[in-house]
């Protein structure tokens, strides 16, 4: 039987059984090297892959609803592996986070390509200095304890703009009972949806919650959901 080649695979010397369209992928990843994991990423890679998925999805969100925000700054961003989603949309990005570790992970992956800022910080002590019109918090809150809450959230706000956007994403409570341990190690502050917008509405006049299910962002009932996003706007003096 004859075989039908594909298309471009004569010209292809350096490959000849490979498909054109791989071509540049295959080029850069020879000059440059394969991008490595940050730390808690590769670990979940390794541990329970379709945790990434989850991940990323979360920042995907963040990243549209600040889309076109001239400075941003992520709380507690670990590794900063993710960090890179929201950094496509938005002009400029910082990333803190109170351990030395994942910061140092995190810029001895910076590329030039994309000129994120990593710094450490503890926002338990105080604000980070600078001014940011988009402030975003993923998996963070539900490990600050809950009599320490509104002095995290109140030094977020301090370095956010008077029209500035605040994001918190965490696990809703009703989820623990079915997370893995991986998942909910160190959780002491959960909540439900109307309890983050509780939380919330102490330092803003607006604020909307959306629940999380795996992938998909939706308005449904907070109980059923696994992940909760609180949108805050018009922060209160």
């Amino acid at each position: 039987m004859q075989r039908c080649k594909s298309v471009g695979e004569a010209q292809m010397t350096d490959n000849p059984k490979g498909e054109p369209q791989y071509r540049s992928a295959m080029q850069f990843i020879r000059q440059r090297g394969i991008e490595r994991l940050g730390i808690v990423t590769a670990y979940n890679w390794y541990a329970d892959p379709k945790r990434l998925t989850f991940t990323f999805a979360r920042y995907k969100f963040v990243a549209k609803m600040l889309e076109g925000r001239e400075n941003v700054l992520e709380c507690g961003c670990g590794d900063g592996f993710a960090t890179r989603i929201v950094a496509q949309s938005v002009k400029k990005t910082t990333g803190i986070d109170f351990d030395p570790e994942f910061i140092a992970d995190a810029r001895e992956r910076a590329i030039v390509d994309w000129p994120i800022t990593f710094a450490e910080h503890d926002l338990l002590d105080s604000p980070y200095q600078g001014s940011y019109d988009g402030v975003y918090a993923l998996d963070v809150l539900e490990h600050i304890a809950p009599e320490h809450e509104d002095c995290f959230i109140g030094n977020m706000l301090a370095s956010l703009t008077p029209q500035g956007v605040v994001i918190i994403g965490m696990p809703s409570l009703p989820s623990q009972e079915y997370a893995s341990p991986l998942s909910k190690e160190g959780h002491q502050n959960c909540k439900t949806g109307p309890g983050l917008r509780e939380t919330m509405e102490r330092h803003f006049h607006n604020v909307f919650i959306f629940s999380m299910n795996d992938e998909v962002v939706h308005t449904g009932y907070h109980m059923m959901a696994h992940y909760l996003f609180a949108l805050c706007c018009g922060k209160k003096s």
